[in-house]
């Protein structure tokens, strides 16, 4: 954590944290440590240079959550959602939910105190195409939750594919997405350049390229119910490489960057401040920030890997050339 922070600190004031640790953050009281330790590992030079990063929690829902302990989330000022994982469908998804009718007294606090419900959207089971996994999950769970909490605030996170767009922009009621820049600027070819690229491997996987091009008009399209999540996730390189690789990508040190490319394949960039900045704050209920940041046009080369104190992390799309720099704050 301490080595990764400040990558994310520097772009981002904030974020939405992710609860499926070892062992998972489920409670109210776990999520407020969390905070606190995240918190203390911001760096000194970074505070003096003028950064600040506020970590937006999230509790880790299961079978078993009481409403009780969705209630002391809302009161915790802390907790700004809760994450649903189904059970099996990513990294460190194992205590994820069964079944989502175990979670009706929850998803009913949530409703009422409109707690945003994070979304990771797959199913999962034998005999299910990985590639299939999130327009089954959209007929099978994510239309049911629709009609039965039409007013539950819910953030179908990292989508992948048109029906997911369409999905979002044609269902009424308080509902967005979330958007990576892999997803944005990649197809499933990505994964196989040359040989099998553990690094472009992520959950939900990159899918077709007539899905990125859906992603990306939906992106830049100005609609509010699109907005910026990176779903950073900073594996140690040993773990992608490996017989049984995890999934993520570790966009964070250039995820700004890696933004603008892919906005700007479309002309789009004057699109960017309020998809990266605004429509998110504003789905959360949060406050705009008004502190800027500087990204100017100036090529540099991703690096091929970064080093920390276990070994080292190999960030989304090393040894690549981006068009943008990031400068910094605004002073």
């Amino acid at each position: 954590m301490a080595s990764v922070l400040p990558y994310t600190a520097r772009q981002f004031a904030r974020a939405i944290v992710m609860p499926n640790l070892k062992p998972p953050i489920t409670t109210t009281v776990m999520a407020v440590d969390y905070a606190k330790r995240i918190r203390a590992m911001l760096p000194e030079s970074m505070v003096d240079e003028g950064y600040t990063f506020e970590p937006l929690m999230t509790l880790y829902l299961t079978d078993l959550t009481l409403p009780e302990e969705i209630q002391r989330a809302y009161e915790s000022g802390v907790v700004k959602a809760v994450k649903l994982y189904p059970a099996g469908a990513t990294t460190n998804s194992d205590s994820g939910v069964t079944d989502l009718r175990h979670c009706s007294a929850a998803l009913d606090a949530m409703q009422r105190l409109q707690i945003p419900l994070c979304i990771h959207g797959e199913v999962t089971g034998v005999g299910i195409d990985v590639f299939d996994r999130e327009r089954l999950f959209i007929d099978q769970v994510l239309a049911p939750l629709r009609r039965d909490y039409p007013s539950l605030k819910i953030v179908f996170e990292h989508i992948t594919t048109q029906e997911a767009t369409d999905f979002v922009r044609e269902t009424s009621g308080p509902i967005a997405a979330t958007i990576t820049p892999q997803h944005l600027l990649y197809s499933r070819n990505a994964l196989f350049e040359g040989g099998v690229r553990p690094h472009w491997y992520c959950l939900p996987i990159l899918k077709r390229e007539h899905h990125r091009q859906a992603l990306l008009r939906a992106a830049t399209s100005g609609n509010p119910k699109f907005f910026l999540g990176t779903d950073s996730a900073p594996h140690e390189k040993s773990a992608k490489e490996s017989a049984c690789g995890c999934a993520g990508c570790f966009s964070a040190p250039y995820a700004l960057e890696l933004y603008l490319q892919a906005f700007e394949e479309v002309s789009a960039v004057d699109r960017f401040e309020a998809f990266a900045s605004f429509f998110g704050a504003d789905f959360y209920g949060l406050e705009r920030n008004t502190e800027r940041v500087i990204l100017r046009r100036s090529e540099q080369v991703i690096e091929e890997s970064l080093s920390f104190s276990d070994g080292h992390i190999v960030p989304l799309a090393s040894g690549q050339t981006l068009d943008w720099s990031f400068q910094g704050l605004v002073n």
